[in-house]
Parts: C-alpha cells; structure tokens; sequence
C-alpha cells in the first residue's frame, strides 16, 4: 500500500490565531482556567499593568508554565524553556511569550512563599465546588530525595576541623595578596586568587551556618548542601531527603494539606497535619485516620480531646500480634487502689516511676508468689516475680485501640490506603518527582504545594471534565483591573 509523506514546506500548516492552536476540549485550557481563578493578591504576587520601570513577564503566565509543567513531569526552567518554543499547548498557555530559562528560574526563587500557598487555594475552591467534604481525613508520608548528596552530611566534629582548615587556607590566601605587588612574577594572577577567598569565605559562612543550625535544632549530623535535609531510609536505600506529609480528604481523594517536615519519623506528624488540614477547611473533621508509623497516644490524644474520632492502630493491631494468656491485658488494673491483680489474682503493688518517662512500675508484692505458682517460667522467668509497666496515657492508649476495632472504624480505616496512597503514586511516577530541584525547606515547599496542585487538577478534570471543570472556575475569576 502507499505511504503518507510529511511535508514541511507545505502552507498554511498552523492556524493564523494562537487561539486555534488547541481544541476546546483540551486540558490546557482547564490549567489556564485554574491560574486565573486564583487570587494573586492572597497569594502575595503583586498583579499591576500599570507599573512603571522596564517590562517584565505577565505573573500570571509565569505561573501557569510551572503549573501546567510540573503536571506533565517537566520542572527544570531549561526544560520549560524549550517547551514554550516547540510544545504548541504551552505556546498557546503562554500566548507567544518565550521567556528564557533565567527568567524562568528567578520566577520561581523569588515567589517561593507564592508558591506554597497555591495548594491551599486550589483546596478552598474543591470545598466551594463540593469536591471535598471534609469530614475523614487520612494522613500519609513519603520520603522523596532532597537537592543533596548523602555525602555531604556530616557531624559536629567534621565541621569544627573543617572550619580551622578554612580559616588556614583564607590566611594564606590573604598573606599571598599582600605581596602581591613585591613579588609579581611566578605568582598566580591576582583574580585567581581573589576568586579562591571569596570562595573560601562563602564556604566559611555555609559550614558556620551549619553548626548553627545544629545547635538551634539539636540534630546530630547536618547536610552542608542542604542543612533542612535529613539522612532518611527507604525501599530505594538511604538519602539525603526529605518527608513528604499529606493529608487527604474522603470524598474523591483530593489534597487537603500537604508538607515538606526533615524529621525522618511519622510518629510526631499527626496532630500537626491534621491541625493544618482543618485550617484549610476553618472547621474541625468529624474523623482522622492513619496507619501505625503516626502511633504515638500522646500526639493521637491532641487530635482526640477535640472530638474527632481517631483511627489508627497500634504497632501490636497493625501486626495482628495475638496476645498471649500472660500479656499486659489480662491483668487488670485497679484505680481505686492504684495495683494491678494478675490472672490468679494476686496482686501487683506499685513500686515507682520512671522520671524520665513517666512510666509507671508494678511489682509482685512478695516473689514467692510467683515462684510457687503453675504458671512460673510462662508467665515470667524473674527472680523478683512478674512486673507490669503502666503508660502516663494507658487508659487513653486502650480507649482508641478498642475504638480501632470498632466496624465503623474498621470501614473507615479499608478505605485509607486507596485514598492516600493514590496521590504519591501520581506524583512519583506519572509527574516522575523522585527528587526535589529547590533546596532548603521553603523551596521544597513551594514544590511541594505545586505537586499536590496538580494532582487535584489532574482529578478534577477526572470528576468535573475539561469543560464542566472550566465553566466551574469562572466564578472564581477575579476582575482584570482597567
């Protein structure tokens, strides 16, 4: 059969109008809709035709590049530069404009703070759209590489002799440029060695920043690329990253908040997160749930006493750990005499706490007892007899337990992961984020905010279509100033 042939010298190839260059049904459009509805005021982007000084780039434009790029996986600034020339929907995005890659880049630097707040935009307006109820949260972290070699973290120790090796070579190099004008011959040239100081001393000032930033933070071990970055395991090995928190809602598993922390546990997340998310919502869930990582009954308990139901299991319930007839819950604790009675009913005194925990210690009043009884040696193998440990919240820790296992929180809980897995998996691998680009925790957040960003818009256009979508975010629209 015949083959088609291109032909690149034919006319009239594309449309006279930029306009034409997409069809209306093309989920660009429903990216420019979105960037038009937010609220730039809000944002912290100043938007004034009628400035004076030189021009510069529309800041509405700009934004809906890293948008719409960062939706289809493209985030370096070169990257979303050569786009802007051949890529015919970011030609149409951007009607025309071809910023360079430096334009770009500073954009993105210099709107950090913008950019973290987009997220939390683009939530309000699934909440005005019914697109989010905001009554069960769920709450989930990943590690995602931070801008920074695993190499470069390092210790007190480290930085202390690196530091008296700096401020050595910055004598010498000082020492030098004083007989500079003696001795002008068989020297280096003096740039050579100015670049060399000042390359020291921006080196001085990182590797003290350092050392500051671990004595404000107690941290043991600092990374001089990025100090906000933290040693972190995963299936992937261990790295210089970040621990990406994301709180999402039930109804259609949309990002409700979402965060960049360096601690490298979940266990402290909790409260925090799901206390940004009902900011978001500016009114308290009915439901919060977690896996076993965000166990801790002291950060679970801050979400409880404001009456939201938690779910979330114990370390032992996640396990499926069945407790054996000697465990901790079958012995039974007495309040009124502040004593615990073993299975066979005899009676275990309190005997201290511990100060720096505040655990509470239970002894066999005499360790006889336990050495006469039938079930010494299964029971416990002690010479003093069977100790119990009493938590500072153990009636708090068995109250959520027990809620765990109720059927509404089961149901609640088999819905968790569908809904708060689906949002890393999209960012991971159809956005292909396996590590940051920006450095320190405000760039990873602005990132951050712009990956949770698009994948709302990624569902949105799910739920509502392009068109429906679009004809929503007209009501957001803010009027252009004349």
């Amino acid at each position: 059969m015949a083959y088609r042939y291109g032909d690149r010298f034919q006319i009239g190839l594309f449309p006279q109008s930029i306009e034409d260059y997409v069809a209306p049904s093309d989920p660009v459009r429903a990216y420019d809709a979105f960037v038009e509805a937010l609220d730039f005021n809000a944002l912290g982007i100043e938007i004034d035709p009628n400035q004076v000084g030189n021009s510069e780039y529309d800041p509405k434009a700009m934004l809906k590049l890293y948008v719409y790029g960062y939706s289809y996986g493209i985030k370096t600034s070169r990257k979303l530069e050569r786009e802007s020339h051949h890529n015919l929907s970011f030609i149409w995005l951007m009607g025309g404009l071809k910023p360079d890659h430096k334009t770009i880049s500073e954009f993105r630097r210099k709107n950090k703070g913008a950019l973290k707040k987009v997220l939390k935009q683009c939530a309000r307006m699934c909440l005005k759209l019914d697109l989010i109820a905001g009554n069960v949260l769920f709450v989930d972290g990943t590690k995602i590489r931070a801008n920074a070699a695993r190499a470069q973290t390092h210790d007190q120790a480290y930085y202390e002799q690196h530091l008296s090796e700096i401020d050595r070579r910055i004598e010498q190099l000082v020492e030098e440029c004083e007989k500079i004008d003696e001795m002008e011959e068989g020297r280096k040239s003096w740039v050579e060695m100015e670049d060399e100081l000042t390359q020291k001393q921006r080196l001085k000032e990182r590797v003290q920043e350092a050392l500051k930033t671990m004595k404000e933070t107690e941290r043991d071990k600092i990374n001089l690329t990025d100090p906000d970055c933290a040693i972190m395991h995963s299936i992937q090995g261990s790295h210089a990253s970040y621990n990406v928190q994301s709180v999402v809602d039930d109804k259609h598993g949309l990002i409700l908040h979402a965060e960049a922390v360096s601690e490298t546990s979940d266990v402290n997340q909790f409260a925090q997160q799901i206390d940004q998310a009902n900011d978001v919502l500016e009114k308290p869930c009915e439901a919060a749930s977690a896996d076993a990582g965000y166990a801790d009954t002291q950060e679970l308990q801050k979400i409880d006493e404001k009456g939201i139901k938690v779910v979330v299991p114990s370390q032992r319930q996640a396990l499926h750990e069945e407790e054996g007839p000697f465990s901790k819950s079958h012995f039974r604790y007495d309040p009124e005499q502040d004593c615990y009675w073993c299975p066979e009913g005899h009676r275990l005194s309190y005997v201290g706490t511990d100060k720096d925990n505040g655990k509470r210690h239970y002894q066999i009043t005499h360790s006889k007892i336990c050495h006469r009884c039938v079930h010494y040696g299964e029971c416990t193998k002690a010479k003093k007899g069977r100790k119990v440990i009493r938590l500072p919240l153990e009636e708090v820790k068995e109250r959520l337990e027990a809620q765990y296992e109720e059927a509404s929180s089961q149901e609640i809980y088999a819905r968790r992961k569908a809904r708060v897995e689906h949002p890393f998996g999209h960012i991971k691998r159809n956005l292909k984020t396996d590590s940051f680009l920006l450095r320190g925790q405000s760039g990873v957040n602005a990132e951050t905010s712009l990956l949770g960003t698009c994948f709302n818009l990624a569902r949105m256009i799910t739920i509502l279509g392009v068109s429906g979508l679009i004809e929503k975010l007209m009501a957001f629209r803010v009027p252009a100033l004349g």
